[in-house]
């Protein structure tokens, strides 16, 4: 491993980015709210990444971004460059059909096995699975080997977050570690004097395990706010474990329903911020728990760009969320082909933007943010 400096992804990418609310950080680009009639997206309804209804925004995004840079060209292929099979796979596949394109895809994550690659398919569309992010290099012959040609005409799609950026089974750990202490850092200002930090991470490690996912919709806003409720007393965790595995408390929904009918027994202060999620979960928000996401942008900066420029690629990838080094390379290369560069976050926007005040003080968006770049 070599560190190689700070830069940002900004640096590539530019601000062709959109975070979950699908609002592009570039201005040229429309909002979400002024593209669901032409691409059929319901209002109040935001799209997760997996979703057809993703795809189409995402394709009516990539078209216009085109426009902009390369007005006489248009997309004739994808590019998607991610780290889960499921998630980027999907979204991948949904991309290639919305935009009725051929495409390949890179999914990549760091494995102790020796370094392979295996080339498969979803839904008809060739996936190359990865066990090094090194393999990129080869994904770049392999695309040419295929007649796949990256220039004007392609899209590059790329995933952000344990990608581009903390890349997984290398850096992943540390993206992980800002969020558990943003959860951490707002249930414990919340609960104050009442706060205990092993009845807390008890809580959020059993409930963030897989076997969960159905009841919390593996959605961390909603695993922080339930730790915040058993951290004040209202419900025990013991208890909701039972009633979850039980059938009795299957959802969220369910659950911050019942956390309602006794909101009573909530402090002052806990009971007005209940409400306030409450509202935002009817309304059909999915990220209602909005302290917890602002605490999640300032941990993760606080992660990024942090140690000495010349610090041990070791320490970095231990402490700091960096820059995955293989991705950036290859990035620069196609971007001097041609090829337009755009990414995706599943990073809510209020865990990724700066509030104003901190805008203010000089803090940027997460792809704008400089780090360390550390790669073979």
């Amino acid at each position: 491993m070599q560190n190689y400096g700070l830069t940002s992804v900004s640096e590539f990418v530019g601000d062709w980015i959109v975070y979950r609310n699908l609002d592009a950080a570039d201005v040229r680009l429309p909002r979400l709210a002024e593209m669901r009639a032409e691409v059929g997206i319901a209002a109040h309804a935001i799209p997760r990444k997996s979703e057809a209804d993703y795809a189409r925004a995402i394709v009516h995004l990539l078209r216009l971004a085109r426009a902009f840079d390369a007005p006489r060209t248009a997309i004739s292929r994808l590019i998607f460059v991610g780290d889960t099979r499921l998630n980027d796979g999907t979204a991948f596949a949904n991309l290639c059909r919305a935009g009725n394109w051929p495409g390949v895809a890179f999914i990549g994550a760091e494995k102790a096995a020796p370094a392979q690659a295996e080339v498969t398919a979803l839904d008809g569309y060739p996936l190359y699975l990865a066990n090094r992010w090194t393999l990129l290099a080869e994904f770049d012959a392999f695309c040419r080997e295929q007649g796949f040609v990256v220039d004007e005409s392609t899209a590059v799609v790329l995933d952000l977050d344990k990608t581009t950026i903390g890349a997984r089974g290398r850096n992943d750990r540390v993206i992980d570690a800002a969020r558990v202490a943003a959860v951490r850092r707002t249930v414990g200002d919340l609960l104050g004097a009442t706060f205990d930090p092993e009845r807390f991470q008890a809580a959020y490690d059993q409930l963030n395990q897989p076997e969960f996912h159905p009841f919390t919709a593996d959605n961390q806003d909603y695993l922080a706010y339930i730790c915040l409720i058993i951290g004040s007393g209202l419900y025990e965790r013991e208890a909701l474990v039972e009633d979850v595995r039980a059938g009795r408390m299957p959802t969220f929904v369910q659950f911050i329903h019942a956390v309602d009918s006794r909101a009573a027994g909530l402090p002052t202060d806990l009971r007005a911020l209940h409400g306030d999620i409450y509202a935002l979960v009817q309304a059909g928000d999915p990220t209602p728990f909005k302290a917890f996401r602002y605490n999640e942008y300032r941990e993760t900066i606080g992660r990024m760009g942090v140690l000495p420029l010349d610090a041990a690629p070791e320490a970095l990838l231990e402490r700091e969320i960096c820059l995955t080094h293989e991705v950036r390379e290859l990035m620069l290369a196609w971007r001097d082909r041609g090829a337009l560069l755009f990414a995706l976050s599943d990073k809510p926007d209020e865990a990724s933007m700066p509030s104003a005040d901190l805008r203010a003080a000089g803090y940027a968006p997460i792809h704008q943010t400089l780090t360390h770049v550390v790669g073979v």
